[in-house]
């Protein structure tokens, strides 16, 4: 028995210390998410404590108009900071940007049929658009209605003329984000294009799924081959159609008048703010436009966009949430009329060959979010696909698109994965790039639950990626 013994005990002591030495070297166990939970505290937390429809309050009515080089967007850039800060942002700084310097002036447009009267329209300058120099242009009107019948005129029929384009988004595209930039892209809108067959001004049916007579901005591109930059301007829908209807049957006159004028550049700035990451120094970043249109509040077109942004911070920070990444917000300067802010920051992701990891952006307006378009890699695709069960609940399903709205659309070059957040755009057109984008066409359920969702793929990705 002893002998037996001296035999099994030295064996079990072995089994017995060597399971202990297991159990000692057995690495912790990760946490395991409940998603749904996650997703909830989100949502509550958002919709009883956000802060986002009360700083697009602040931003469109307490600041107004941001264009470039303005001092409405100096206002909203000491703004941005302050408010970046009471989000929780740690580190805040702003870069420099260098930007067109564009003075609309006065502008009129009045146009005549036959031997008639001389009447008023509605109009506006396209952004960064020469001017008359203060002088009236006048020359007879002449009607195109696609590129196929500008390709088809000759330089004898265009010469001397006022082009007026009459090119509709189409009604039958049920996106109308699609419609609109099908429209936005036709070379039926370029003053360049119609200035090398001569032509002495170019008007523009307004690009909305609106029907009243508000013109809506554009924003004008000449080739650097230009000899001559003819002034272009837009007009309002009800005013497109009259005028139509008046080429039909009748010769028609314009007369031009725009002390619009370009003087130079100067200095602007991006403002940027974040939450640095417990864990690496890899970047998500958020980006929204904070200038807006001369004339504009801007509520939709981006003012949502911003506050969006930030509510993401806020919440980060509200429910103590411990970020593996660093989460940083940008919002840029000049998109309307030059997107330098954009290039910019772009430049300085490569210079300081900062890893970021993913980007999304908000600049759809604030209504009712669908899903997120997301435009990488296939595989980067599938990664997410699985988590559309979380976003269920919320209304969010769509994740089938691919675009990538154009304030985060050049860190595409920097192989940088992107994702923009889908909205109902139905209303969109109505009020982008005129002076209905106001602070009042913003539901503020619509817009919070925008921001709730980009806070839940933010999430998401700091978790996953």
């Amino acid at each position: 028995m002893k002998k037996i013994l001296l035999i099994i005990l030295p064996l079990f002591l072995s089994g017995f210390l060597f399971s202990q030495k297991k159990l000692v070297k057995k690495p912790k166990p990760v946490p395991k998410f409940n998603y749904y939970d996650e997703f909830k505290k989100i949502s509550d937390e958002v919709f009883l404590h956000g802060t986002a429809y009360d700083n697009l309050g602040e931003l469109t009515k307490g600041i107004g108009p941001r264009f470039s080089a303005t001092p409405g967007y100096t206002k909203a850039t000491e703004w941005a900071e302050k408010n970046l800060k009471e989000a929780g942002a740690e580190n805040i700084w702003k870069q420099e940007v260098r930007v067109p310097v564009w003075i609309r002036g006065k502008e009129s447009l009045q146009i005549k049929a036959g031997n008639g009267d001389w009447k008023n329209i509605r109009m506006l300058s396209f952004g960064n658009s020469e001017g008359t120099g203060g002088k009236d242009l006048t020359a007879d009107i002449l009607l195109v209605n696609d590129v196929q019948e500008l390709v088809n005129l000759t330089t004898t029929q265009v010469k001397d003329k006022i082009i007026f384009v009459n090119y509709p988004i189409d009604p039958t595209i049920v996106s109308t984000v699609d419609s609109y930039l099908i429209a936005a892209k036709s070379k039926l809108l370029s003053a360049s294009v119609i200035g090398k067959k001569g032509a002495k001004g170019l008007i523009i049916r307004s690009l909305t799924t609106a029907t009243d007579d508000v013109p809506h901005a554009k924003q004008v591109y000449y080739e650097p081959d230009d000899k001559v930059k003819i002034p272009a301007l837009t007009i309002g829908v009800q005013s497109a159609n009259e005028l139509e209807k008046l080429l039909k049957t009748q010769t028609v006159k314009a007369k031009i008048n725009m002390t619009a004028e370009s003087k130079g550049e100067t200095i602007n700035y991006n403002v940027i703010g974040e939450i640095p990451g417990k864990k690496d120094n890899k970047i998500i970043v958020l980006g929204a436009q904070l200038d807006s249109w001369d004339f504009a509040e801007g509520a939709h077109d981006d003012g949502s966009g911003v506050v969006q942004c930030m509510e993401v911070l806020r919440t980060f920070k509200a429910l103590s949430y411990s970020n593996n990444h660093t989460i940083r917000v940008v919002l840029y300067a000049n998109s309307e009329n030059g997107g330098q802010g954009r290039e910019t920051y772009a430049a300085y992701v490569k210079k300081k060959e900062e890893k970021h990891i993913f980007a999304l952006g908000s600049d759809s307006g604030g209504y009712s979010p669908r899903g997120f378009s997301l435009d990488m890699s296939p595989q980067r695709r599938r990664l997410i696909f699985p988590w559309k069960e979380y976003f269920l609940p919320y209304g969010i399903y769509d994740f089938d698109q691919t675009y990538a709205i154009q304030d985060i659309s050049p860190l595409k070059r920097l192989d940088i994965p992107l994702a923009e957040m889908v909205v109902d755009t139905q209303r969109y057109f109505d009020y982008h790039h005129s002076e209905k984008d106001t602070f009042d066409k913003v539901n503020k359920r619509e817009l919070l639950l925008g921001a709730t969702t980009m806070t839940q793929l933010i999430f998401m990705i700091d978790k996953n990626w």
